[in-house]
């Protein structure tokens, strides 16, 4: 994990660059597939595109309950 000032904003703008990139993939992709029969595919498309960016969003969130525990003395 990244401590490092300069490297932590890096890495949320490289996420968000990261985010769109799927979103924009799963957008088109999902296109193609509805306009070609295939709902089931592009149904699978869509929900692997939300996973992946949950996964790569939970360590953050994780990070913010952490601070908000530490900010509030909580446990």
């Amino acid at each position: 994990e990244f401590r490092v000032i300069g490297m932590e904003k890096y890495m949320t703008i490289n996420l968000i660059f990261r985010i769109a990139v799927v979103g924009i993939l799963v957008s088109v992709l999902g296109t193609v597939l509805k306009h070609s029969g295939r709902d089931e595919q592009a149904f699978l498309v869509s929900l692997a595109g939300l996973i992946l960016v949950f996964l790569w969003i939970v360590p953050y969130i994780e990070q913010l309950f952490e601070t908000v525990e530490k900010l509030f003395s909580i446990g």
